[in-house]
């Protein structure tokens, strides 16, 4: 019963998530609103201050490829444009379709693997995972938003 709640649970996140980012497309993007969420979830690193959170260098290893590959899906999905004299993310009707599967894909990995590794190192890895898919891509948003936002001010000088 436990399993499915927390199915059910993380799918209800997922889609807020999915829900919120969707909104978030409808205001101007800002550097701002790129760089805080990897600073604001840096701060998870404190939960390997505990031992019981500690991870192995392998599943270090292999939760921050797992989480590279995801990044680039999101990379590759995420693009800027000028509306109204302003940078916005460009809506896609993949992008939805894309974080619903990789959040299907994280909770296949996590019920897979959950039975030969302990709780604590678990959630760990999957904070790892989510890191490592997070950085990346504002990295590679931070850019291209840079990119856009040099149009935009290059086409005003021209006005």
């Amino acid at each position: 019963m436990s399993l499915i709640l927390s199915f059910i649970v993380t799918l209800i996140f997922g889609s807020m998530i999915i829900l919120i980012r969707m909104k978030s497309s409808k205001r101007p993007a800002s550097i701002k609103g790129i760089v805080l969420p990897p600073i604001m979830m840096s701060t998870g690193a404190l939960m390997f201050v505990i031992p019981y959170f500690r991870v192995s260098g392998f599943d270090i290893l292999e939760a921050v490829l797992m989480g590279l590959v995801f990044s680039l899906i999101l990379i590759w999905t995420t693009k800027f444009e000028i509306r109204h004299q302003f940078v916005f993310i460009k809506r896609t009707k993949a992008f939805p379709v894309i974080l619903m599967a990789l959040l299907l894909i994280r909770l296949f990995i996590k019920y897979w693997i959950s039975g030969s590794v302990e709780v604590g190192e678990l959630s760990g890895m999957f904070w790892i995972m989510a890191f490592a898919m997070i950085v990346p891509w504002r990295i590679a948003m931070y850019f291209q938003y840079k990119s856009v936002a040099q149009k935009l001010a290059g086409n005003e000088e021209i006005a």
